[in-house]
């Protein structure tokens, strides 16, 4: 089974690369993703046997089954888009764009799957391989400066990450065990691990990933890269990349934790988590691009999951909550904000004014998203966010709450003021109207992705609910 969630995707990126027909080919886009989100709902929910594969390596256990399950929705949803959206772009060949799509939805399930340190490690690379050629889709000196800064920053991120993971192997290493990187051998011999290695191991390990979280001060290659990619690829960053890189950071502290040295990572994570959150506030200050301001919006969100599980105890919990309000939310605001760009021909507040006149739909689900993203009720991240600064003030923990709270007052006045004269006013004369009207295929998949925003705040599905608490049982796994 674990092999068919890889080998499925690969498979429809083969047939997608060689269909001939520039028209039809990304209608395989949504077959493809309905047949993957298939067999993840059967490996979630219906098989009644472990999933797992090449001895061990490949596991899908409750924190893979939340992050797996994500992505997959997250890629249905934006593949639903896809060919309205390259309908429109009818002039640009998109062979490569639809096979790649497929390639990164088979090594982000990789990273999902992966139980062994260097695989990890490796898929977490070829994740960001595979999406780099999607930010290029636009063909412009912008989106090549982009691409190169993902590819670049990110370089250094991963080479930090593979110093970490030698670090960590040594520890087993210097403490007379057998050197080993899988991940359930290592929370085993956690309690013997050698402290100064391990501490060095985790702090390599969480800049390296965290540098693909995007967490401050390693977030510098979002802004651009945000801001130049499609719509439906900005939704797989900051939905999916980032998720992957989150679950990698989780299965190093969840070796940190089984040892007794969970007080520095959480320390450090905290630590970090408000970092994110301040600079992404001071950055959301006065921002007068409404694409890289969702940019920012990322880095603040990717410190609110690591300060989450900082926090500890049921902060935990509404960290892994708050990763699919976070993915989903993302998916309106990111979708939206791509049609307003292409209704108004810019980027920027001061030429893509009036977008509820131009587009009301898109510009309604704009301003949505925002409340949304921003932890207003009755949306999903309400609810998580609620939870985590619950968690921070009932455990004693008054200044991080303190903090949490403050900072996200600031984002929400931020933003607010940049969303505001986007949705607001008349349509500026100075803007390129680009004859571009809401319609079904470009409108329908952002309210699919409001209508489960909507639903995780006012509800949370059983088998949902039990699964989140499994995995966050399992990210403070004690030995």
């Amino acid at each position: 089974m674990a092999c068919a969630l890889l080998l499925f995707p690969l498979a429809m990126a083969g047939i997608t690369f060689v269909a001939p027909s520039n028209r039809r080919r990304p209608w395989l886009l949504p077959l493809g993703a309905l047949g993957h989100l298939a067999l993840v709902g059967w490996a979630v929910l219906g098989c009644g046997h472990p999933v797992s594969g090449l001895g061990g390596w490949l596991a899908l256990d409750a924190l893979g089954k939340v992050v797996l399950g994500l992505l997959s929705l997250l890629f249905f949803l934006c593949s639903l888009y896809a060919p309205g959206y390259l309908t429109l772009r009818a002039e640009r060949p998109n062979r490569v764009f639809c096979a790649t799509l497929f390639v990164a939805l088979a090594m982000m399930t990789l990273v999902t799957l992966a139980h062994h340190l260097g695989l990890t490690w490796v898929a977490m690379e070829a994740t960001t391989l595979a999406t780099a050629p999607l930010l290029y889709f636009n063909h412009n000196a912008r989106s090549l400066e982009a691409t190169w800064k993902y590819l670049l920053i990110g370089s250094v991120g991963i080479a930090l990450a593979l110093f970490g993971s030698f670090f960590l192997a040594y520890s087993s290493l210097k403490a007379g065990l057998e050197p080993t990187l899988l991940f359930g051998e290592l929370i085993a011999s956690a309690p013997r691990l050698s402290p100064p290695w391990l501490h060095a191991a985790f702090v390599l390990l969480f800049v390296g990933y965290g540098t693909k979280m995007g967490l401050a001060p390693l977030h510098t290659w979002k802004p651009d890269a945000y801001g130049e990619a499609p719509g439906l690829v900005g939704t797989l960053l900051a939905g999916g990349v980032t998720s992957c890189a989150f679950i990698a950071l989780l299965r190093v502290y969840q070796i940190c934790h089984a040892s007794a040295e969970a007080d520095f990572a959480r320390g450090l994570m905290v630590l970090m988590g408000l970092v994110s959150m301040a600079v992404a506030a001071v950055f959301l200050v006065r921002q007068r691009d409404f694409k890289r301001m969702l940019a920012y919006s990322s880095v603040e969100h990717m410190g609110i999951l690591v300060l989450g599980i900082g926090l500890g105890g049921p902060a935990v919990y509404g960290a892994l909550l708050h990763l699919i309000n976070n993915g989903l939310a993302k998916g309106v605001l990111f979708l939206s904000a791509g049609n307003i760009h292409r209704a108004c021909g810019s980027k920027g507040t001061e030429d893509a004014t009036g977008a509820i006149r131009r587009v009301p739909l898109s510009g309604a689900l704009f301003l949505a998203g925002f409340l949304a993203i921003t932890g207003s009720p009755p949306f999903g991240p309400f609810v998580s966010e609620f939870t985590i600064a619950s968690a921070a003030l009932g455990s004693g923990q008054f200044v991080a709450g303190a903090l949490f709270l403050v900072l996200l007052g600031v984002v929400f006045v931020g933003m607010g003021k940049t969303v505001l004269s986007v949705v607001q006013g008349r349509p500026a004369e100075t803007a390129d109207a680009g004859g571009f009207h809401d319609g079904p295929g470009t409108g329908v998949p952002v309210l699919l992705f409001m209508a489960l925003v909507v639903l995780l705040g006012v509800y949370v599905p059983g088998p949902l609910e039990e699964l989140l608490r499994e995995a966050a049982g399992a990210v403070e796994v004690r030995r």
